[in-house]
């Protein structure tokens, strides 16, 4: 008995106090704005697609507009989640050194992200694929 309550006592100095969270389970140091791009294409997709719905009363039009939206939804936060992984675990002081402005960029990507989780603008898709082509680019000259 003694033997166990030695053991559990030295097993809790093993066991984590707190749970961490990252946007992978070790610390690879690989970021890639690939993801981000494809989602923000993809919300300009589905915003092209929705806008040139002729009839919206049918069934068929109603479950197309539905699954447009799901998935427009769903990419716009994609590139939300994409963007603020680079932005916060990947840049660091001397990027923001060349880069001063990246934090604005990166405030206007989550701002246009989210009206285009909310609207159906194909100019909001449009400015939204630029920003992340943008912050693409940059991400790509810091890795020179």
């Amino acid at each position: 008995m003694k033997n166990n309550n030695l053991f559990n006592k030295i097993k809790l100095n093993f066991i984590p106090r707190e749970t961490a969270f990252a946007h992978c389970d070790i610390p690879c140091g690989i970021y890639d704005p690939k993801a981000a791009e494809t989602a923000a294409e993809t919300v300009e997709k589905m915003m092209s697609l929705i806008a040139d719905l002729e009839e919206t009363n049918s069934k068929d039009a109603l479950n197309s507009m539905a699954r447009y939206v799901d998935v427009k939804e769903k990419h716009a936060e994609i590139v939300k989640h994409e963007v603020r992984i680079i932005w916060g675990d990947y840049f660091k002081p001397p990027h923001l050194e060349q880069y001063p402005d990246i934090h604005d960029k990166t405030w206007n990507i989550l701002k246009t992200a989210s009206a285009c989780r909310v609207g159906t603008s194909l100019d909001d898709a449009k400015k939204l694929r630029e920003q992340v082509a943008e912050f693409a680019k940059i991400f790509w000259e810091t890795k020179k």
